[in-house]
Protein backbone atom coordinates (compact mmCIF):
# COMPACT_ATOMS: atom_id res chain seq x y z
CA UNK A 1 0.00 0.00 0.00
CA UNK A 2 1.45 3.08 -0.66
CA UNK A 3 1.65 6.12 1.76
CA UNK A 4 1.20 9.26 1.49
CA UNK A 5 2.48 12.67 3.41
CA UNK A 6 0.65 15.88 3.77
CA UNK A 7 2.92 19.12 4.58
CA UNK A 8 2.02 19.92 8.06
CA UNK A 9 -0.43 22.97 8.48
CA UNK A 10 -0.21 23.81 4.46
CA UNK A 11 -4.35 23.74 5.37
CA UNK A 12 -4.56 26.84 6.56
CA UNK A 13 -3.22 28.49 3.28
CA UNK A 14 -6.41 27.04 2.15
CA UNK A 15 -8.89 29.29 4.67
CA UNK A 16 -10.92 32.12 3.44
CA UNK A 17 -12.89 34.00 5.62
CA UNK A 18 -17.17 33.25 4.99
CA UNK A 19 -15.89 30.24 2.60
CA UNK A 20 -13.29 28.11 4.62
CA UNK A 21 -12.05 27.85 7.99
CA UNK A 22 -9.06 25.61 8.18
CA UNK A 23 -11.23 22.76 9.77
CA UNK A 24 -13.33 22.86 6.67
CA UNK A 25 -10.79 23.16 4.27
CA UNK A 26 -8.82 19.93 5.61
CA UNK A 27 -12.14 17.95 5.27
CA UNK A 28 -12.76 19.14 1.74
CA UNK A 29 -8.76 17.64 0.78
CA UNK A 30 -9.63 14.44 2.87
CA UNK A 31 -12.78 13.93 0.94
CA UNK A 32 -10.70 14.13 -2.45
CA UNK A 33 -7.89 11.82 -0.94
CA UNK A 34 -10.89 9.28 0.15
CA UNK A 35 -12.18 9.37 -3.33
CA UNK A 36 -8.56 8.45 -4.88
CA UNK A 37 -8.07 4.84 -6.00
CA UNK A 38 -4.47 3.36 -4.92
CA UNK A 39 -3.32 3.62 -8.68
CA UNK A 40 -3.57 7.11 -8.40
CA UNK A 41 -7.37 7.90 -10.15
CA UNK A 42 -9.09 10.48 -9.33
CA UNK A 43 -12.58 9.53 -10.46
CA UNK A 44 -15.64 12.21 -9.72
CA UNK A 45 -16.93 10.12 -7.14
CA UNK A 46 -16.60 6.20 -6.55
CA UNK A 47 -18.54 4.36 -8.61
CA UNK A 48 -18.80 7.43 -11.30
CA UNK A 49 -16.22 7.57 -14.29
CA UNK A 50 -12.69 9.18 -14.28
CA UNK A 51 -12.16 11.41 -17.05
CA UNK A 52 -8.16 13.02 -17.70
CA UNK A 53 -9.03 16.72 -17.09
CA UNK A 54 -11.13 16.55 -14.26
CA UNK A 55 -8.29 13.93 -13.05
CA UNK A 56 -6.11 16.93 -13.37
CA UNK A 57 -7.65 19.41 -11.72
CA UNK A 58 -8.36 17.44 -8.62
CA UNK A 59 -5.01 16.74 -8.28
CA UNK A 60 -4.07 20.19 -8.79
CA UNK A 61 -6.21 20.50 -5.78
CA UNK A 62 -4.72 18.32 -3.58
CA UNK A 63 -0.88 19.55 -4.26
CA UNK A 64 -2.32 23.38 -3.44
CA UNK A 65 -3.32 21.27 -0.04
CA UNK A 66 0.29 19.75 -0.38
CA UNK A 67 -0.81 16.15 -0.85
CA UNK A 68 2.27 16.30 -3.40
CA UNK A 69 2.85 12.62 -3.01
CA UNK A 70 -1.13 12.24 -3.78
CA UNK A 71 -0.61 14.33 -6.73
CA UNK A 72 2.45 12.75 -8.48
CA UNK A 73 0.19 9.39 -8.08
CA UNK A 74 -2.14 10.94 -10.41
CA UNK A 75 0.47 12.17 -12.81
CA UNK A 76 2.34 8.69 -12.77
CA UNK A 77 -1.44 6.65 -13.45
CA UNK A 78 -1.98 9.48 -16.52
CA UNK A 79 1.54 8.19 -17.85
CA UNK A 80 1.08 5.06 -17.46
CA UNK A 81 -2.25 4.75 -19.08
CA UNK A 82 -1.51 7.27 -21.93
CA UNK A 83 -2.74 6.10 -25.53
CA UNK A 84 0.32 5.34 -28.40
CA UNK A 85 -1.33 8.63 -29.97
CA UNK A 86 -0.25 10.70 -26.70
CA UNK A 87 -4.07 11.28 -26.00
CA UNK A 88 -6.18 9.23 -23.25
CA UNK A 89 -10.17 8.29 -23.78
CA UNK A 90 -12.62 10.46 -22.79
CA UNK A 91 -13.79 8.01 -19.70
CA UNK A 92 -12.83 5.42 -17.41
CA UNK A 93 -15.35 3.28 -15.47
CA UNK A 94 -14.64 4.25 -11.60
CA UNK A 95 -10.64 5.28 -12.69
CA UNK A 96 -10.02 1.52 -14.28
CA UNK A 97 -7.33 1.84 -16.74
CA UNK A 98 -8.62 -1.21 -18.86
CA UNK A 99 -11.90 0.01 -18.63
CA UNK A 100 -12.60 2.74 -20.89
CA UNK A 101 -15.90 3.94 -21.26
CA UNK A 102 -16.05 6.72 -23.61
CA UNK A 103 -13.18 5.48 -26.61
CA UNK A 104 -13.02 8.95 -28.30
CA UNK A 105 -10.36 11.04 -27.16
CA UNK A 106 -10.52 14.89 -26.38
CA UNK A 107 -8.21 17.61 -27.37
CA UNK A 108 -8.82 19.60 -24.29
CA UNK A 109 -8.81 16.51 -22.02
CA UNK A 110 -5.50 15.39 -23.49
CA UNK A 111 -3.81 18.53 -23.16
CA UNK A 112 -4.78 19.44 -19.74
CA UNK A 113 -1.60 17.53 -18.05
CA UNK A 114 0.39 20.09 -19.12
CA UNK A 115 -1.30 22.46 -16.43
CA UNK A 116 -1.13 20.13 -13.92
CA UNK A 117 2.69 18.80 -14.25
CA UNK A 118 3.79 22.73 -14.55
CA UNK A 119 1.51 23.20 -11.24
CA UNK A 120 3.05 20.23 -10.02
CA UNK A 121 6.66 21.36 -10.44
CA UNK A 122 6.03 24.81 -9.32
CA UNK A 123 4.58 23.63 -5.56
CA UNK A 124 7.59 20.58 -5.43
CA UNK A 125 10.22 22.27 -7.21
CA UNK A 126 11.02 18.41 -8.47
CA UNK A 127 13.20 18.67 -11.48
CA UNK A 128 13.03 14.41 -11.81
CA UNK A 129 9.28 14.65 -12.03
CA UNK A 130 9.55 17.10 -14.63
CA UNK A 131 12.36 15.29 -16.67
CA UNK A 132 9.88 11.95 -16.33
CA UNK A 133 6.81 13.65 -17.35
CA UNK A 134 8.41 15.61 -20.19
CA UNK A 135 7.91 13.12 -22.89
CA UNK A 136 4.34 12.91 -21.65
CA UNK A 137 3.38 16.45 -22.17
CA UNK A 138 5.12 15.56 -25.44
CA UNK A 139 3.23 13.61 -26.83
CA UNK A 140 -0.46 14.63 -25.47
CA UNK A 141 0.52 18.22 -27.21
CA UNK A 142 1.28 16.10 -30.32
CA UNK A 143 -2.24 14.70 -30.29
CA UNK A 144 -3.61 18.06 -29.59
CA UNK A 145 -1.76 19.96 -32.38
CA UNK A 146 -2.35 17.35 -35.13
CA UNK A 147 -6.37 18.72 -34.98
CA UNK A 148 -5.73 22.42 -34.99
CA UNK A 149 -7.42 23.76 -38.09
CA UNK A 150 -5.96 26.70 -40.84
CA UNK A 151 -8.33 29.33 -38.69
CA UNK A 152 -6.26 28.61 -35.31
CA UNK A 153 -8.84 26.75 -33.82
CA UNK A 154 -8.68 23.19 -32.69
CA UNK A 155 -10.82 20.03 -33.42
CA UNK A 156 -12.84 18.75 -30.58
CA UNK A 157 -11.42 15.14 -30.64
CA UNK A 158 -11.21 11.76 -32.40
CA UNK A 159 -13.54 9.12 -32.29
CA UNK A 160 -13.22 5.50 -31.17
CA UNK A 161 -12.75 4.75 -34.97
CA UNK A 162 -10.32 7.39 -35.40
CA UNK A 163 -12.24 9.81 -37.36
CA UNK A 164 -11.14 13.73 -36.92
CA UNK A 165 -13.94 15.71 -35.29
CA UNK A 166 -13.15 19.27 -36.61
CA UNK A 167 -15.74 21.68 -35.06
CA UNK A 168 -14.18 23.18 -32.24
CA UNK A 169 -15.19 24.35 -28.93
CA UNK A 170 -14.24 27.58 -27.41
CA UNK A 171 -14.42 26.41 -24.08
CA UNK A 172 -12.36 23.64 -24.63
CA UNK A 173 -9.46 26.17 -27.02
CA UNK A 174 -9.98 28.11 -23.99
CA UNK A 175 -8.48 25.55 -21.96
CA UNK A 176 -6.29 24.10 -24.53
CA UNK A 177 -4.23 27.40 -25.07
CA UNK A 178 -3.57 27.53 -20.99
CA UNK A 179 -2.05 23.98 -21.38
CA UNK A 180 -0.11 25.34 -24.34
CA UNK A 181 1.56 28.06 -22.34
CA UNK A 182 2.61 26.03 -19.44
CA UNK A 183 3.85 23.30 -22.01
CA UNK A 184 5.83 26.09 -23.33
CA UNK A 185 6.36 27.04 -20.01
CA UNK A 186 8.10 23.88 -19.29
CA UNK A 187 10.40 23.85 -22.27
CA UNK A 188 11.58 26.96 -21.39
CA UNK A 189 13.17 25.64 -18.56
CA UNK A 190 13.83 22.62 -19.97
CA UNK A 191 16.00 24.82 -22.20
CA UNK A 192 14.22 23.09 -25.25
CA UNK A 193 12.45 25.10 -27.56
CA UNK A 194 9.06 24.26 -29.74
CA UNK A 195 8.80 26.77 -32.07
CA UNK A 196 5.87 24.73 -33.20
CA UNK A 197 3.91 25.06 -30.48
CA UNK A 198 4.77 28.93 -30.19
CA UNK A 199 3.04 29.27 -33.22
CA UNK A 200 0.51 26.85 -32.62
CA UNK A 201 -0.57 28.70 -29.49
CA UNK A 202 -0.60 32.15 -31.39
CA UNK A 203 -2.84 30.86 -34.00
CA UNK A 204 -5.28 29.77 -31.53
CA UNK A 205 -5.04 32.82 -29.31
CA UNK A 206 -5.85 35.04 -32.18
CA UNK A 207 -8.97 32.70 -33.03
CA UNK A 208 -10.73 32.97 -29.84
CA UNK A 209 -9.99 36.86 -29.20
CA UNK A 210 -11.00 37.75 -32.92
CA UNK A 211 -12.86 34.83 -34.59
CA UNK A 212 -15.97 33.69 -33.07
CA UNK A 213 -17.22 32.44 -36.21
CA UNK A 214 -14.53 29.76 -35.89
CA UNK A 215 -16.08 27.55 -32.91
CA UNK A 216 -19.74 26.21 -32.07
CA UNK A 217 -22.28 28.19 -30.91
CA UNK A 218 -22.82 27.41 -27.31
CA UNK A 219 -23.03 30.77 -26.35
CA UNK A 220 -26.10 29.28 -24.05
CA UNK A 221 -23.13 27.56 -21.56
CA UNK A 222 -21.45 30.02 -19.00
CA UNK A 223 -18.25 28.15 -19.56
CA UNK A 224 -18.13 29.64 -22.83
CA UNK A 225 -18.79 32.98 -21.32
CA UNK A 226 -15.96 33.25 -18.93
CA UNK A 227 -13.19 30.56 -19.84
CA UNK A 228 -11.66 32.83 -22.50
CA UNK A 229 -10.46 34.74 -19.96
CA UNK A 230 -9.78 32.14 -17.52
CA UNK A 231 -7.54 30.33 -20.26
CA UNK A 232 -5.69 33.51 -21.00
CA UNK A 233 -6.60 34.31 -23.86
CA UNK A 234 -8.70 37.49 -23.13
CA UNK A 235 -6.54 40.05 -21.27
CA UNK A 236 -7.36 43.57 -19.35
CA UNK A 237 -10.13 45.83 -20.78
CA UNK A 238 -11.17 42.97 -23.37
CA UNK A 239 -11.64 40.45 -20.63
CA UNK A 240 -13.72 43.19 -18.52
CA UNK A 241 -16.21 43.90 -21.32
CA UNK A 242 -16.91 40.25 -21.74
CA UNK A 243 -17.35 39.43 -18.15
CA UNK A 244 -19.74 42.81 -17.77
CA UNK A 245 -21.27 41.81 -21.21
CA UNK A 246 -23.01 38.74 -19.47
CA UNK A 247 -22.76 39.08 -15.78
CA UNK A 248 -26.53 39.50 -15.73
CA UNK A 249 -27.62 36.59 -17.87
CA UNK A 250 -25.12 33.90 -15.90
CA UNK A 251 -25.09 35.23 -12.46
CA UNK A 252 -27.65 34.83 -9.86
CA UNK A 253 -26.97 36.53 -7.24
CA UNK A 254 -26.65 34.94 -3.59
CA UNK A 255 -26.80 31.19 -5.01
CA UNK A 256 -23.91 30.91 -7.79
CA UNK A 257 -23.38 31.07 -11.51
CA UNK A 258 -25.79 29.23 -14.15
CA UNK A 259 -24.50 26.55 -15.94
CA UNK A 260 -26.56 26.86 -18.85
CA UNK A 261 -29.59 29.95 -19.64
CA UNK A 262 -32.24 30.02 -19.36
CA UNK A 263 -32.10 26.61 -17.06
CA UNK A 264 -32.74 27.80 -13.15
CA UNK A 265 -29.77 25.48 -11.86
CA UNK A 266 -26.83 26.68 -11.27
CA UNK A 267 -23.17 24.94 -10.30
CA UNK A 268 -20.69 24.91 -7.96
CA UNK A 269 -17.80 24.08 -10.56
CA UNK A 270 -18.71 27.00 -12.66
CA UNK A 271 -18.86 29.25 -10.19
CA UNK A 272 -15.81 27.89 -8.62
CA UNK A 273 -14.05 28.62 -12.14
CA UNK A 274 -15.54 32.48 -12.57
CA UNK A 275 -14.37 33.07 -9.15
CA UNK A 276 -10.91 32.25 -10.69
CA UNK A 277 -11.56 34.54 -13.84
CA UNK A 278 -12.33 37.25 -11.38
CA UNK A 279 -9.28 37.12 -9.40
CA UNK A 280 -7.34 36.77 -12.75
CA UNK A 281 -8.82 40.31 -13.65
CA UNK A 282 -8.19 42.02 -10.61
CA UNK A 283 -11.32 41.38 -8.63
CA UNK A 284 -10.99 39.63 -5.70
CA UNK A 285 -13.68 40.92 -4.17
CA UNK A 286 -16.36 39.87 -6.49
CA UNK A 287 -14.24 36.55 -6.71
CA UNK A 288 -14.77 36.28 -2.57
CA UNK A 289 -18.01 36.92 -2.69
CA UNK A 290 -19.55 33.95 -5.26
CA UNK A 291 -17.42 31.27 -3.62
CA UNK A 292 -19.37 32.16 -0.32
CA UNK A 293 -23.02 32.38 -2.22
CA UNK A 294 -21.92 28.41 -2.82
CA UNK A 295 -21.76 27.38 0.70
CA UNK A 296 -25.39 26.91 0.53
CA UNK A 297 -23.89 23.78 -1.94
CA UNK A 298 -21.37 22.10 0.74
CA UNK A 299 -22.31 18.53 2.26
CA UNK A 300 -21.40 17.69 5.95
CA UNK A 301 -18.38 15.79 4.35
CA UNK A 302 -16.86 18.60 3.44
CA UNK A 303 -17.50 17.60 -0.27
CA UNK A 304 -19.82 19.66 -2.40
CA UNK A 305 -22.94 19.47 -4.44
CA UNK A 306 -22.31 19.60 -8.29
CA UNK A 307 -25.77 21.85 -8.68
CA UNK A 308 -28.73 23.15 -6.85
CA UNK A 309 -31.87 24.05 -9.08
CA UNK A 310 -33.39 27.10 -7.25
CA UNK A 311 -36.83 26.77 -8.76
CA UNK A 312 -37.38 23.93 -7.00
CA UNK A 313 -35.25 24.09 -4.12
CA UNK A 314 -33.29 20.79 -4.58
CA UNK A 315 -29.80 19.63 -5.09
CA UNK A 316 -29.47 18.05 -8.24
CA UNK A 317 -27.84 15.94 -9.35
CA UNK A 318 -27.69 14.11 -6.24
CA UNK A 319 -23.31 14.00 -6.32
CA UNK A 320 -20.58 15.15 -4.75
CA UNK A 321 -17.94 15.64 -7.27
CA UNK A 322 -13.90 15.54 -6.74
CA UNK A 323 -13.73 18.38 -9.27
CA UNK A 324 -16.32 20.58 -7.73
CA UNK A 325 -14.47 20.41 -4.78
CA UNK A 326 -10.61 20.69 -6.53
CA UNK A 327 -11.95 24.28 -8.05
CA UNK A 328 -12.69 25.17 -5.16
CA UNK A 329 -9.50 24.50 -3.37
CA UNK A 330 -7.78 25.92 -6.69
CA UNK A 331 -9.87 29.18 -6.58
CA UNK A 332 -9.15 29.26 -2.56
CA UNK A 333 -5.82 28.74 -3.00
CA UNK A 334 -5.53 31.41 -5.94
CA UNK A 335 -6.96 34.48 -3.77
CA UNK A 336 -4.79 33.17 -1.03
CA UNK A 337 -1.63 33.81 -2.82
CA UNK A 338 -0.51 29.99 -3.07
CA UNK A 339 2.41 30.50 -5.76
CA UNK A 340 2.22 27.16 -7.86
CA UNK A 341 -1.90 27.99 -8.27
CA UNK A 342 -1.41 31.97 -9.07
CA UNK A 343 1.58 31.56 -11.56
CA UNK A 344 -0.54 28.62 -13.35
CA UNK A 345 -3.61 30.84 -13.82
CA UNK A 346 -2.20 34.36 -13.41
CA UNK A 347 0.46 33.62 -16.17
CA UNK A 348 3.23 34.25 -13.66
CA UNK A 349 6.06 32.80 -15.47
CA UNK A 350 4.41 31.52 -18.96
CA UNK A 351 4.65 32.97 -22.48
CA UNK A 352 2.72 35.84 -23.16
CA UNK A 353 2.41 38.23 -26.30
CA UNK A 354 2.80 34.89 -28.95
CA UNK A 355 -0.37 35.89 -31.62
CA UNK A 356 1.81 36.19 -34.57
CA UNK A 357 1.15 40.05 -35.94
CA UNK A 358 -1.28 39.66 -39.25
CA UNK A 359 -3.39 36.77 -38.86
CA UNK A 360 -6.28 36.17 -41.29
Amino acid sequence: MTTYHRRPGRAERLALPGVLTTEEATRTVEGIAATQREDGAIPWFRGHHLDPWDHVEAAMALDAAGEHGRAEAAYRWLARHQNADGSWYAAYADGAADEPTDRSRETNFTAYVAVGVWHHYLATGDDAFLDRMWPVVCAAMEFVLELQQPGGQIGWKREADGRAVTDALLTGCSSIHQALRCALAIAEHREEPQPDWELAAGLLAHAIRHHPERFLDKSRYSMDWYYPVLGGALTGEAAKRRIEADWDRFVVPGLGVRCVVPNPWVTGGESCELALALWVMGESDRAVEILRWIGHLRADNGMYWTGYVYQDQAVWPEEQTTWTAGALLLAVAALGGDEATTAVFGGERLPSGLEPDCCG
